[in-house]
C-alpha cells in the first residue's frame, strides 16, 4: 500500500472518530393494551438502567388498564357500564380526566368523538362483544343509537365521579385511553430525571428532548396502504405528541364490502369517504388521540375546516382511487417533511 494511500485512510479514521458519537440508548418494545409499545431513552441518567424504565412502564400499563379497558370485566369503566344506576359514580381522577377531555373535543367536534359509542362499536362488532356476523339492520341501529350521546354522559373532578342519564348509557374510551397512558409514562418519565425519549404505544407517540445523535426526534407518518409500513411524511418533534388515524388496516370485510373500524356516532355507521389518515400534533397524546379520531370521522372537508379553525397542526391523507394526496394545515408545516409531490 502506498504511504499516501495509509495516510488517507488514517485521516479518515481520525475525522470520524471525532465526529458525534451517539448518546447511550434504553430501547424497550413489548405487547400493551392490545397493541404493542416502543421506547427509547437517550443519555438516561447513571443510576436509570433498562429494568428501572421497564417498572414504570409496566406499573402505569397496569394501572391504565384496570381502570379504562372494556375488555376487562373488573375495570373501572366496565363496572360504570354495567351499573344500571344514575346516580354519581365514584372513579379515578385518570378516568374522570379521560372523560373531561373527551367531552371537550365532543363538543368542538359537534360529537364526532363521543365516548358513549360503546352500543354501537359492540354492535358492527368492534368490541368486546365479539365480531360481526352479519350487517346491522336499519332498526337495530337506530336502537342502539338511541342509546349514544356524549351530552347524556356526566363528568365532575372533586370528587372524580361519571354519571349516566339512562341506565343503558355506556362508555368507551378507546379514542382516548392509548394517548392518556402515553402522558402518564411521560409524566413519570420525566419525574424519574428522564429528560430524552420517545414512547410509542400502538401509534400514539410523544417525545421529549432529543434522540441519541442530539437532533429532534423523526416520527414516520405511514403511507395509508395495506402494506408493510412504509413513511409517507416525516415529523420532527420535540415535547409534544403526534397520533395518527386511519382506515388502512382496521377494517372488516362482510358480503363483499368493506366496513371501516371507525363508527360516525353522527350516523350510526362506520364512516365512508376518502381520507385515509390524518395525523395530529398536539401538546398531549391525549388531545392528539382525541382530534385524531374526530377529524377522522369528520373526513377531508370538514376536518381540514375544523382543524384550521382551531389553528391545529394536522396532516389529511386523501385516497384518490389508489393515488394519495395531501392536505397539512399551517400549523403542521413546521413539523412536516414530505418526500415526494403528492
Amino acid at each position: 500500500m502506498h504511504r499516501s494511500m495509509v495516510v488517507t485512510i488514517i485521516a479518515i479514521v481520525a475525522l470520524v472518530a471525532c465526529g458525534p458519537q451517539p448518546a447511550p440508548v434504553i430501547d424497550l418494545s413489548g405487547p400493551a393494551q392490545g397493541t404493542m409499545y416502543s421506547i427509547k431513552v437517550a443519555a438516561p441518567p447513571a443510576d436509570i438502567d433498562a429494568h428501572a424504565v421497564r417498572l414504570i412502564v409496566d406499573d402505569v400499563l397496569q394501572r391504565i388498564d384496570l381502570q379504562m379497558s372494556g375488555y376487562r370485566p373488573d375495570s373501572e369503566i366496565s363496572r360504570f357500564n354495567e351499573s344500571r344506576s344514575t346516580d354519581w359514580v365514584a372513579v379515578s381522577s385518570d378516568v374522570a380526566s379521560v372523560v373531561v377531555l373527551a367531552k371537550k373535543v365532543s363538543e368542538a367536534s359537534e360529537g364526532a368523538l363521543d365516548v358513549t359509542v360503546a352500543p354501537l362499536v359492540n354492535l358492527w362488532g368492534m368490541g368486546p362483544a365479539g365480531e360481526l356476523k352479519s350487517v346491522p339492520a336499519d332498526a337495530d341501529i337506530a336502537q342502539a343509537q338511541a342509546r349514544v350521546g356524549f351530552r347524556q354522559l356526566e363528568v365532575r373532578m372533586d370528587p372524580p365521579a361519571l354519571r349516566k342519564a339512562h341506565p343503558d348509557l355506556a362508555v368507551d374510551l378507546n379514542a382516548v385511553a392509548q394517548g392518556y397512558t402515553v402522558d402518564v409514562i411521560a409524566q413519570r418519565f420525566a419525574a424519574a430525571g428522564l429528560t430524552n425519549f420517545m414512547i410509542d404505544l400502538g401509534g400514539e407517540v410523544r417525545v421529549q428532548g432529543r434522540n441519541a445523535m442530539g437532533e429532534l426526534w423523526r416520527i414516520a407518518i405511514e403511507r395509508p396502504v395495506n402494506t408493510d409500513p412504509q413513511p409517507y411524511a416525516i415529523a420532527k418533534l420535540d415535547n409534544c405528541a403526534i397520533t395518527t388515524s386511519g382506515e388502512y388496516r382496521h377494517f372488516i370485510d362482510r358480503d363483499g364490502h368493506r366496513y371501516s373500524h371507525t363508527i360516525d356516532p353522527r350516523t350510526g355507521r362506520p364512516v365512508q369517504h376518502s381520507l385515509a389518515s390524518v395525523a395530529v400534533v398536539a401538546t398531549t397524546a391525549a388531545e392528539a388521540d382525541a382530534w385524531s379520531t374526530a377529524l377522522n370521522v369528520l373526513g377531508e372537508n370538514e376536518g381540514y375546516a375544523l382543524a384550521n379553525q382551531h389553528g391545529m397542526a394536522a396532516l389529511f391523507i386523501i385516497d384518490r382511487n389508489g393515488v394519495l394526496e395531501s392536505r397539512t394545515t399551517p400549523a403542521m408545516r413546521k413539523y412536516v417533511e414530505t418526500g415526494e409531490s403528492r
